[in-house]
């Protein structure tokens, strides 16, 4: 007997859920897959900072095998300068 009771009376909320189930259902299907599709590219999509950080690492890395070369061509003193001449 219970169950009669609790079937027939809804919550608020699935009303108010069914209220927009009605209004999205009423809106055309090419609408909603251009939302859909809409709110899916904004999601993958890259931001500004992800490719500012990208180009940020490679600048540290090319700068740091550039230094590195540098550094050890710069250390080594070529063999045919004699400092002591003069």
């Amino acid at each position: 007997m219970g169950r009669k009771d609790a079937s027939t009376s809804r919550l608020p909320v699935d009303q108010y859920r069914k209220q927009i189930g009605k209004q999205d259902y009423k809106k055309n299907k090419p609408v909603l897959r251009a939302a859909r599709l809409k709110a899916e590219a904004k999601k993958t999509a890259l931001g500004i900072k992800e490719v500012a950080l990208v180009l940020v690492a490679i600048l540290i890395c090319l700068l740091a095998f550039y230094s590195f070369f540098f550094l050890n061509l710069n250390n080594k003193a070529d063999p045919d300068v004699d400092l002591n001449e003069n």
